[in-house]
């Protein structure tokens, strides 16, 4: 007996995977729960098990394309027809139905999802039309869509599309079929030449879930750059007497500065709800977020991913603390959840020391805005008529302004400088109520 295993519905709004890396080969004995293979979703990286045992019949799909949701994804040899059909009470065409079912119960996370930033919100980035080409199977449009496609002679494999979970628009047809560069229209792809001694590495997994996300992003968002410098005098000599108290209390703990920005962020963010926001264009409106959980752009050897500190504003310095180096430690190794990686509301990213001077950062869509933290340096500054060494850092911020007036932006930055600069009541304030 042949049992199709279809891929199964691995997270709200996901519409596909991208096959990482096959675990098994065809031909391979499979036992019952073994591991199958590595699926990416643009919310977190899933190890699908073996729902049967038997043997590895056919893989549908090669490594770096994408499967549909309920599309075949392996063939399974079964060893007892009989048996298997009676464990399972049912006919071959339920039992596939129910095998996907099982699986999507039975899936792990087995690493970092993509996000950049990123990943969280409603739907999946949309394609480029390299990688909807790979993807077998029919794509997102409507009937009248697609007739229109036909008519005009479009194959929808390759329109990049901007509607609701990558969903392809008649506007994205009629661009393509053009041959513009309008909203629809994506740009055809490169081929580079080849020298002897280049080394090529396959474009997918993480590193392509992150740039379909960026690209997305300055696809659909307005950006805008707005940039102010910090004085973090004050904030450098309150961090320094806080670790020394903590060293007394626990050897070798320490605090960062990024606590502090959260934390000085996370209370803007209640005073300026438009930035704490998504703009659902399908609905046509604007959505202010409830709650402040902020995303923390984190380095890791496969790329960069956003995990998410959830309900910040709520958190006092040192649980930010603790919070941000738990998540850090889980993303880093790979064991972070898609939970923690996923549903961020505003975006910090910070290189630290290496932050640099200035960055225009890219929004991590849907989010309207995303704020850069660059590094503490000591510069000159004029203070009372005088010239001073003072610990100076600039904050640079991007908003969708589409969403984000320039005007609120830089209030709304101006709130965390001036909370930066007197911090002693960051570290004191106790984490609010919520109602």
């Amino acid at each position: 007996m042949i049992y199709e295993f279809r891929l199964p519905d691995i997270g709200e709004g996901v519409v596909e995977g991208e096959v990482v890396r096959w675990l098994v080969k065809e031909g391979d004995p499979l036992r019952m729960d073994q591991p199958m293979v590595e699926i990416m979703t643009d919310k977190a990286t899933v190890e699908i098990p073996a729902p049967r045992a038997g043997r590895v019949g056919k893989r549908m799909f090669a490594e770096g394309q994408l499967c549909p949701v309920g599309k075949v994804l392996i063939t399974i040899e079964l060893a007892d027809e009989g048996a298997a059909e009676g464990s399972r009470g049912g006919s071959p065409s339920r039992n596939a139905a129910e095998g996907g079912a099982h699986a999507g119960t039975g899936t792990r996370p087995a690493g970092p999802a993509t996000s950049v930033a990123p990943l969280a919100g409603r739907g999946t980035a949309p394609l480029s039309p390299a990688a909807r080409a790979r993807a077998l199977g029919p794509v997102l449009a409507t009937p009248a869509t697609r007739k229109l496609a036909r008519d005009l002679g479009v194959d929808l494999r390759g329109v990049f599309g901007t509607g609701p979970a990558a969903r392809i628009t008649s506007d994205d047809v009629r661009n393509h079929a053009g041959g513009g560069r309008g909203a629809g229209a994506a740009p055809p792809p490169i081929s580079i030449a080849r020298e002897p001694g280049d080394v090529a590495i396959p474009f997918r997994g993480l590193r392509r879930r992150i740039a379909e996300n960026m690209a997305r992003s300055k696809h659909a968002a307005a950006h805008f750059l707005y940039v102010e410098e910090v004085d973090c005098t004050e904030l450098v000599a309150l961090r320094a007497q806080v670790n020394v108290r903590l060293a007394k209390d626990a050897p070798g703990r320490k605090i960062t500065f990024l606590p502090f920005i959260v934390k000085a962020t996370a209370q803007a963010l209640l005073v300026f709800p438009q930035l704490n926001a998504a703009l659902d264009e399908a609905a046509g409106e604007i959505v202010q977020r409830k709650h402040v959980h902020m995303g923390l752009a984190t380095a890791t050897a496969a790329g960069l991913v956003v995990p998410v500190v959830r309900d910040a504003d709520t958190l006092s310095v040192a649980a930010l603390g603790k919070e941000i180096d738990r998540l850090a430690e889980a993303t880093r190794s790979g064991k972070a959840t898609r939970e923690e990686l996923s549903g961020s509301t505003f975006t910090i990213t910070s290189l630290g020391q290496l932050g640099g001077v200035l960055a225009a950062p890219i929004i991590n869509h849907p989010e309207v805005a995303i704020l850069g933290v660059h590094k503490i340096a000591k510069r000159p500054a004029v203070r009372d008529g005088a010239i001073v060494v003072r610990d100076l850092m600039n904050l640079s911020i991007s908003v969708d302004h589409r969403v984000v007036d320039g005007y609120d932006a830089a209030r709304f930055v101006a709130a965390i400088k001036e909370a930066l600069e007197a911090p002693a009541g960051l570290w004191q304030e106790q984490a609010p109520r919520k109602a």
